[in-house]
């Protein structure tokens, strides 16, 4: 089917209490064992890319990709730039065709952020196309992420003023979660989340999601999270799987051959964590 926005994917999730995996992808590879475990799990999915993987290719590159991927798929596939982090970036996505934005401005001050958001949504309202945006700042380092310092969470009223005020589809809060590896087990707010879900009202995002213990991922859907990010550990299943091919078989010369083993791996990985989110079987 085409590409879909995740406008209906996500109130969907949020009227019946579970969320919708986004999953990060880097090639060609990625982007088809997701849609695979999509597939095999009756799921809707979003594929996403961040800045520096649309520097790797191209945003014309991974939309071309994802969009055969969708048109050959069964389930509803949504194509979203996570963290674009700029105006410029969010507006060529929004032409090259992705259906989904996420404008990042949560290292600005909360008026810059506001008036930064505001822009993406009234550019993206007419066609609708979804709008991400966060408050907060998700800590730790994936790619050119970097979370910063100083106080970051969400702060409830603030995020009520921020949707109220812009008009955003979705709302990345920060409550403890983190980019990249985790050093130790993160230790999330639930009560700070419990508090933002009582005073907004659209679909909440969970990033750094990558290596949360899966009883804190449950608990954050039923208390309002609608889409949880993973990427970290997508990464390191492809990898190991062509590690593992090619340790079995050194002198492997055909791409397609290792790249079928990290493929395997990945399309395991995203149906559990499709499992943990609850919408196999929501397509």
């Amino acid at each position: 089917m085409p590409l879909v926005t995740t406008n209906e994917m996500l109130l969907k999730a949020q009227k019946e209490h579970y969320a919708v995996g986004a999953f990060n992808a880097e090639n060609l590879e990625m982007v088809m064992a997701i849609v695979a475990a999509a597939e095999k799990s009756n799921a809707p999915v979003i594929i996403q890319t961040t800045p520096s993987t649309v520097k790797y290719a191209g945003l014309d590159y991974y939309l071309a990709m994802v969009k055969t991927a969708a048109e050959r798929a069964s389930v509803p596939v949504a194509m979203h730039l996570d963290h674009g982090d700029s105006l410029s970036l969010a507006m060529q996505a929004l032409r090259t065709g992705y259906t989904s934005i996420m404008i990042d401005g949560s290292h600005e001050s909360f008026e810059d952020n506001i008036a930064l958001t505001r822009k993406v949504v009234e550019a993206c309202s007419p066609s609708g196309i979804s709008v991400e945006a966060e408050l907060g700042k998700v800590g730790g380092k994936e790619d050119d992420l970097d979370g910063g310092s100083g106080n970051p969470y969400t702060d409830p009223a603030e995020a009520k003023e921020f949707v109220e005020r812009t008009c955003v589809n979705s709302l990345a809060v920060a409550i403890g979660t983190a980019h990249g590896l985790y050093k130790g087990t993160p230790k999330l707010d639930f009560d700070r989340l419990s508090e933002i879900r009582k005073v907004v009202d659209i679909p909440l995002v969970l990033h750094g999601a990558s290596g949360v213990p899966d009883e804190a991922v449950q608990k954050s859907i039923e208390l309002g999270i609608c889409k949880v990010n993973f990427a970290t550990e997508l990464r390191i299943a492809y990898s190991n799987g062509v590690k593992a091919y090619m340790e079995k078989d050194p002198e492997v010369f055909d791409p397609k051959k290792y790249s079928k083993v990290g493929m395997q791996e990945v399309t395991k990985l995203v149906c559990e964590k499709i499992a943990l989110c609850g919408s196999n079987n929501k397509a």
